[in-house]
């Protein structure tokens, strides 16, 4: 591959250091209301909030408990990007390379990341949210669609991610896959997806296309 052409991320634990955040308030939502389920903010992770809802709280006055106590949450996070994430966004953009968010997380989230960050929007070309597409990742109907809103072939592509169920997505739609090793160890991501990468420091739109050229060989 001599180019690609869109770059699709995944958002928490990919762009944003924010899984431990997530983890804090899923384990605590987990221990009120499911007691019995050991870990359940791991069990919850990479799946959409409708998902969760429908599976785990059928009660619509638990339901909006639950969401009230989210977006409350979300409306406070801290919203930090990895170390040389931004960098590496720019560097996309300067290449001509399409950049996507291709997220589980909701509107209502997204409106919060924006109030947190302004300039995020400026960044990408599309952001895709839960309510774009009816199947959750590990389907990969979501990186499909990423492919689709830029007009681009599933080889022009490339998807950056973090979890199981994401990385499970991204190879099943047939999209080059490399994997963040910041929420999983690399050994356990390793097999998972097409190549892995510590962190977005140093990495550069040149650093990708020489690992795409060597993939071919």
């Amino acid at each position: 591959m001599t180019s690609f052409k869109a770059a699709l991320f995944d958002l928490d634990g990919t762009l944003f250091d924010t899984e431990g955040q997530y983890s804090i308030l899923w384990g605590a939502i987990g221990k009120e209301y499911h007691p019995e389920i050991e870990g359940f903010e791991n069990l919850i992770k990479g799946t959409t909030l409708t998902q969760i809802l429908s599976r785990y709280f059928p009660d619509p006055a638990v339901q909006q408990e639950v969401v009230k106590k989210l977006d409350a949450y979300e409306a406070q996070m801290n919203y930090q990007f990895y170390p040389g994430a931004l960098e590496f966004l720019h560097d996309l953009k300067r290449n001509g390379v399409k950049c996507a968010v291709v997220t589980s997380s909701n509107i209502p989230k997204m409106q919060s990341v924006v109030k947190a960050i302004p300039e995020f929007g400026t960044l990408f070309d599309r952001i895709l949210t839960a309510e774009d597409f009816s199947a959750s990742k590990p389907n990969p109907d979501c990186y499909l669609l990423g492919a689709k809103v830029f007009g681009c072939s599933i080889g022009e592509c490339v998807v950056f991610e973090d979890a199981l169920t994401g990385l499970q997505a991204g190879m099943s739609s047939g999209i080059f896959t490399i994997g963040l090793a910041t929420t999983n160890p690399r050994e356990v991501i390793a097999e998972r997806c097409n190549y892995v990468l510590d962190g977005f420091e140093g990495v550069t739109y040149h650093t990708i296309l020489d690992i795409l050229k060597k993939a071919e060989h």
